[in-house]
Parts: structure tokens; sequence; C-alpha cells
């Protein structure tokens, strides 16, 4: 039994001293995340398919040049080629917009990643993941297509995520390692003081 508790101790202590570990884990993770789906938004079905989230976002639908409800009639599916519904989107800033966002969030993920070996530029990055995690999470209450819509069945609403809205609702967990990032970096401001 003595030596099954001394093992547990061994455990507990290897855990605890993995903190650092930990959150530079998170920092690499962020990159990865942020450095692939910013790239993802040069690709137009990518571009195409966040177009619900701009167009209803009182804080982004401006960087479009058409109204909100109008882009329902020229959706694509993803990899779907469609001349006529793809013009509407150059014609609406869906690409331009879509690649300018792919800059920034993989600026942030590099920013956030540098925190390893700078506080102070991960501090920037960490900043800007918390703002843009926020952002992305305001789609839960701008975007009506992130909810199950009433097509018959009895299941739709609140708390019945689609396919969109289990795409934001990840975000949360990046908000906390964001969240985590920060107050390492902050950590390390204050120390290096």
């Amino acid at each position: 039994m003595a030596k099954l508790n001394d093992l547990f101790y061994t455990f507990l202590n290897l855990a605890a001293s993995s903190q650092k570990l930990g959150i530079n884990l998170i920092r690499v993770a962020i990159l990865i995340i942020f450095v692939w789906i910013g790239g993802l938004k040069f690709w137009n079905y990518e571009a195409e398919g966040i177009v619900p989230f701009v167009a209803n976002s009182p804080f982004m639908s401006f960087f479009y040049t058409k109204s909100a409800p109008e882009y329902k009639e020229y959706k694509l599916k993803e990899g779907e080629f469609n001349e006529v519904k793809q013009k509407w989107h150059e014609e609406n800033n869906t690409y331009g917009f879509s690649h300018g966002l792919g800059i920034l969030i993989m600026a942030i993920g590099i920013l956030t990643f540098l925190g390893i070996f700078s506080p102070k530029i991960g501090l920037v990055g960490s900043v800007l993941a918390i703002i843009m995690t926020i952002g992305t999470l305001s789609f839960l209450v701008t975007t009506p297509e992130v909810w199950v819509p009433d097509l018959g069945s009895g299941e739709h609403g609140f708390p019945l995520l689609t396919g969109a809205g289990r795409l934001v609702i990840k975000d949360t967990a990046i908000l906390a390692g964001a969240i985590v990032t920060l107050s390492d970096c902050a950590k390390r401001i204050l120390k290096n003081r």
C-alpha cells in the first residue's frame, strides 16, 4: 500500500510540474488552429461559408456590400461551383474580406505562439485572441443559422446547435486557453520588471 501511495504522489508531483508545458501546448494549439483556419480563408468555399456569420453581425456586416437576408439566395455547398453565385460573392466583397480576416487570424495565432519566447508579444496575441473569440461567440446571438430551424420535427431552437453553431461553440475552449496564455505572459512580464 505504501508503494502505491508513493507512486500516486510521484504522479501528482509530475502533473504539478507540467503546467508550463501545458501552457506552451495551448500556445501551439492556438497557432495550429489559427494558422490553419486563417489559411482556409483564402479558399472560396471557406469565404462563402462565413457569409451568414459576417452578414448578420452588427460588428462586421459593414465589410459586405449586400444586405443580410440577400445572401441566402447565393449560398453554395462546400466545393460547389456556380458562376452566378460566385459573381455575387465577388460583388459582396466576400472573398476580399475573407482574405483580410485570414491574415488577421494567422497573425494572432503567431503572436500568441511567440509568447513562448517573448511575454510582451504573447500578451498582445493573447489579448487579440480573446477579442476575436468573443467576437466569434457573439455569432451565437446574431446568426440564425447556428440554431436548428423549425422544419416540423419539433426539434429546433436553443439549445440545439447546427453544424455552424457547433463550429462557433468550440471557441469557448480557445477563449479559456487565451486567458491562460494571457495570465502566463502577464506574470512573466511582472516577474521581469
